[in-house]
């Protein structure tokens, strides 16, 4: 009797041992599995926060680039104007073909460093655009007069945009660089007639005056 006892007590201490072993098994499993659950999610985590200070460091430059645009705009770039104000200046003059390339004057004038007014001044002397073009300019895209090739004895252009660049171009090169930065002393150079200059002094006052 004893001896079966021993055995019982034996077979249920070996049954406790062992469940004591599963136990702490299971433990360790499950502790790990926990950990590579909780590092995932801190990975997962790490990857959404990396993706969302990228998306407002994008913002941020998108921000400062529109600041640093609006503020070139804003600044005055001539005779106390902005370039929008300066450009809207000579929209009032500019008419026909020519309506609304105040703006392109406006820049390309102060890139080349020519007198924006006089510039369009002698577009409307040349070109009639104050009330409607002429046919150089809506045949040759030629708002200069300027002589050349592929329109008779004139230059042809593309496009009206390329052709303003290349009078502002031309009256750079050949005239303001030169020395010749007032209207009168362009006059003899770029037109015949002696009265040219008072034309085109009486379009710059009329500029200034919208």
């Amino acid at each position: 009797m004893k001896m079966k006892l021993k055995i019982i007590e034996g077979l249920v201490l070996s049954v406790v041992i062992i469940f004591d072993i599963i136990m702490v098994n299971y433990s360790y499993e499950v502790a790990d599995f926990k950990d590579k659950k909780d590092n995932r999610s801190t990975a997962n985590y790490m990857k959404v926060e990396d993706i969302i200070d990228e998306e407002k460091e994008e913002q941020v430059l998108v921000e400062e680039e529109k600041q640093e645009s609006e503020s070139i705009e804003e600044d005055l770039v001539y005779d106390g104007k902005t370039i929008n104000q300066l450009a809207e200046q000579l929209n009032k003059s500019l008419n026909s073909d020519m309506s609304g390339k105040g703006y392109l004057i406006a820049t390309k004038s102060l890139e080349y460093g020519v007198d924006p007014y006089m510039a369009t001044a002698i577009i409307l002397q040349e070109t009639g655009c104050k009330w409607n073009c002429s046919v150089l300019v809506k045949n040759c895209n030629n708002v200069g007069g300027q002589k050349g090739t592929g329109c008779g004895s004139y230059s042809y252009f593309e496009t009206l945009d390329v052709g303003i660049e290349a009078f502002i171009s031309n009256l750079y090169n050949n005239y303001v660089s030169q020395g010749l930065t007032t209207v009168e002393a362009i006059n003899p150079k770029y037109a015949e007639s002696t009265e040219w200059s008072a034309y085109v002094n009486n379009y710059i006052e009329s500029i200034k005056a919208q």
